[in-house]
């Protein structure tokens, strides 16, 4: 077995953590920005200096692969390098640096390679800049229309395919992945499971179904002052009924089951005006779809009018749970083994652009703990100790699958 080097890790760390430095220790480099650009830049060099051949696609990702010594599609490992305003040094990136610490790993000790190593950056995985979430990973896996995508823009206007073009990152739809034998993505947890659990690593089997719902509360507007209570059609009343009957009911159906009433709009807004219109996301996820269905069967049971408001619920969009590979998942937990490195298998509550790849190549994801569950935040934290674990099991599982494939095992999706 072959160790990952801690301190060269944690310096890979600190430098890319200074693209889009937060005062309060965090960072903000939403894609396609001058502080993305710069990380992206220092992501190529760093590869290049690994031997490593650089393409880019229609998208902008960023595929930087080590060759080897049989012409077959590669391993791939990474995730992205953009964040959301003000989040954290470890969401996403680590995944493409604990893949760059590999491939020096595997470097200095002259290891063999026979299957090609890929490591892949996808642009605007966070959706923070131009909606939505896992953008060009969804285009490459035929999730998303290319050109509509092309066309999201940002708060000031820009539209992706100008800040693409800006950016000089854009390049050719084939140089996209098409084929690999396997895809592998480290990521920190985003949760608290695995440091309550006391666990240095998740095997991570899948990513949540998911369902997200938008409900209008239609009411009528009229003077906070002169209007009597009893004459009011007061949308907010309703709206905060509802919040609390659902609470009360997705409660009670399953304790793994998790819902959050996350976006709110009150219309005009004006504190002196009795609001006419107020509508709010409800975002539900569970691994069953017979408790998602559960969940929806409640939304849209929903009365047409209460308090001589109309309710209007209306899905958004929803996924079904994402099953990783069986395989995969398990070369990952014999590795913690073999490290003696304590190992949950677990389930993804956030989105990741593994569960796209998981519909074109076999695919599994590693986690490492999140300190509190902290993320999306500047206050998200995982030790570098943690890191670099993440990295022993990353690289241990590559080379269990370069060995396999050689030999002529191969797998397929599930």
């Amino acid at each position: 077995m072959y160790k990952c080097n801690s301190r060269r890790l944690q310096e890979l760390i600190e430098q890319f953590s200074r693209f889009g430095a937060t005062d309060n220790g965090g960072v903000t480099r939403l894609s396609l920005s001058n502080e993305d650009i710069l990380a992206r830049n220092y992501f190529c060099e760093c590869c290049e200096a690994l031997g490593m051949n650089i393409q880019i696609d229609d998208m902008g990702n960023i595929y930087a692969t080590l060759p080897g010594k049989k012409n077959v599609p590669p391993i791939v490992m990474g995730s992205h390098l953009d964040s959301v305003e003000k989040g954290g040094r470890f969401d996403g990136v680590l995944g493409v640096l604990t893949a760059i610490e590999a491939i020096r790993t595997i470097k200095e000790n002259g290891i063999d390679i026979e299957i090609p190593l890929t490591i892949v950056n996808f642009t605007n995985e966070e959706g923070a800049r131009f909606d939505p979430a896992m953008m060009s990973s969804g285009v490459i896996t035929s999730k998303f229309a290319k050109e509509k995508m092309l066309q999201s823009t940002d708060k000031n206007g820009i539209s992706f395919q100008e800040a693409l073009q800006a950016s000089g990152y854009q390049g050719k739809k084939e140089h996209r992945l098409k084929e690999a034998l396997a895809y592998l993505e480290l990521h920190i947890e985003q949760g608290p499971i695995l440091e309550a659990q006391q666990c240095e690593i998740g095997v991570v089997e899948g990513v949540l179904g998911m369902v997200c719902y938008e409900l209008t509360i239609t009411g009528q507007s009229n003077h906070a002052g002169t209007t009597p209570m009893s004459m009011r059609k007061d949308p907010m009343i309703v709206a905060s009924t509802i919040i609390t009957e659902l609470h009360e009911q997705l409660g009670n159906i399953d304790e793994q089951l998790v819902y959050t009433f996350g976006r709110m709009h009150v219309t005009p807004n004006i504190h002196t005006v009795i609001p006419n219109k107020v509508t709010f996301t409800i975002d539900s996820r569970h691994q069953k779809p017979e408790v998602m269905q559960q969940v929806e069967d409640i939304l849209l049971a929903l009365p047409e009018m209460a308090a001589g408001c109309s309710i209007q619920p209306v899905k958004l969009w929803g996924r079904e749970t994402v099953y990783f590979d069986t395989t995969i998942c398990h070369e990952v937990e014999q590795a913690c083994q073999r490290f003696g490195y304590t190992a949950h298998r677990m389930f993804s509550g956030a989105g990741h652009d593994a569960q796209y790849m998981a519909s074109i190549v076999p695919s599994a994801m590693i986690f490492v703990p999140s300190i509190q569950g902290k993320s999306h935040c500047e206050e998200e934290a995982t030790t570098f100790e943690d890191c670099v674990k993440g990295a022993d099991i990353l690289l241990e599982t590559v080379l269990t699958l370069q060995t396999k494939f050689s030999m002529g095992e191969t797998y397929t999706l599930h």
